[in-house]
């Protein structure tokens, strides 16, 4: 088996799928109102990686991965639970309906994870066509004493309630600051300052509602993940995961719900990818640096360049990516495309066994891709193996890589 860093328990452990020869797994999906960057899709390539591996293995993997069209807000501090959501935000800013922009952002987010080779999710749930599993959901954690109303027709989680609070992000609830995220003010209606919304009260006129029990408004967007995941993949769901930004509030909260629903654990291990920055900075659109697919293609350079220069780096330690990584990543690219299909002309002969072991047993050990990589260049470089054997071990090694190393087999030279 495979061996993954859990970021609840701070260790690597061998992942054993509950449910025999499946693995079931929850990658939190894009908040649609902007473009994806690079940032955000190195999350979505260490769910990939994992798949291929596990699939490599023989395991069946089903992935969901939801869509957030409702619910992210542009202040996320619960200062303010009825505040402005991304999405409505952005659509007023373009002068379109919020779900012209929302499917508009889908389409390119997923012809991004396409033009990566990141394979599509078995689900792909979008939260504004999720909300009857939501209400369902904080009807009972209402009923159980994990939640409770307001008078303005808010729902607030009771983080009390849970004692196991913490154990994935280290923050205990005795620890907080009231208001630690909003300058030390707290939403009144809340019974304690550790308490998140489950369902937002609207006021009349918003885009974006729907009616429940407690009164007309919208989800949280702790709680989107939390029913759709139980919804899709079952109360047992062997891998969750998410850029390291999301382990707190956003997975330990979804974490607290889900347990607290279901009286059990529900989540075996949570995966988080470190941090992506450009050019040494954060991206941002005030700072200029935010580089996505279509920035990697106008410059004339393949977009899975940009996929090979993020697996020279392991998922969970942060990266600095920059143009002559980028650059230089294409380049290589195309180098071993056009080695693989001169290899492939000449005779077929078996993998070289201890390659193959050495890039696959890369993979296992906590997705270790650097290592993987050495030992393709390693493989290039060694004289003594014959091209028909390089052809075939590189061939399997880009069944994890996903790189399309042989995309030029069998071309005109010219062409490639």
């Amino acid at each position: 088996m495979f061996r993954l860093y859990d970021t609840r328990t701070r260790q690597a452990g061998v992942i054993t799928p509950a449910h025999r020869g499946e693995l079931r797994m929850y990658t939190c999906g894009p908040a649609v109102y902007r473009p994806a960057h690079a940032g955000d899709l190195r999350s979505y390539l260490l769910s990939d990686l994992i798949r291929r591996t596990a699939e490599r293995q023989r395991l069946t993997v089903t992935v969901c991965r939801n869509i957030t069209d409702v619910g992210h807000l542009a202040d996320d501090s619960e200062l303010d639970p009825r505040g402005e959501d991304k999405v409505l935000a952005q659509a007023r800013a373009e002068g379109v309906t919020a779900l012209r922009l929302a499917r508009r952002y889908e389409d390119g987010f997923r012809a991004d994870c396409a033009a990566l080779n990141i394979r599509p999710p078995d689900y792909s749930p979008r939260a504004s066509e999720s909300i009857a599993l939501m209400t369902d959901m904080i009807a009972k954690l209402i009923e159980t004493g994990h939640a409770y109303g307001t008078d303005d027709g808010s729902v607030y989680f009771d983080a009390r309630s849970f004692p196991g609070y913490g154990e994935l992000s280290g923050n205990r609830l005795d620890d907080l600051r009231p208001g630690h995220r909003s300058g030390g003010a707290v939403a009144g209606r809340k019974r304690f300052h550790g308490d998140w919304a489950l369902w937002k009260g609207a006021d009349p006129g918003r885009e974006l509602t729907w009616p429940a029990l407690w009164g007309t408004g919208f989800p949280g967007w702790h709680t989107e993940c939390s029913a759709m995941s139980l919804h899709y993949l079952g109360e047992i769901i062997d891998i969750h995961t998410g850029g390291i930004d999301l382990r707190f509030p956003h997975h330990e909260d979804e974490r607290a719900q889900s347990e607290s629903v279901t009286g059990h654990a529900v989540v075996r291990h949570w995966v988080h990818g470190e941090h992506l920055l450009f050019e040494g900075r954060k991206m941002a659109k005030s700072a200029g640096n935010v580089v996505g697919v279509s920035d990697v293609a106008g410059r004339g350079l393949d977009p899975l360049a940009l996929r090979l220069a993020l697996l020279e780096h392991r998922y969970r330690q942060q990266m600095n990516l920059t143009w002559d990584i980028v650059q230089a990543a294409d380049v290589t690219l195309r180098r071993w495309r056009q080695r693989v299909a001169d290899w492939a002309e000449s005779p077929s002969k078996p993998m070289c066994a201890q390659y193959v072991s050495d890039i696959t047993g890369a993979f296992d050990d906590d997705l270790d891709t650097p290592a993987a990589l050495r030992g393709l260049r390693a493989l290039e470089k060694d004289a003594e193996i014959p091209p028909g054997s390089k052809f075939e071990t590189f061939a399997h090694a880009d069944r994890l890589l996903g790189l399309d190393l042989a995309r030029d087999v069998g071309r005109p030279a010219r062409r490639r």
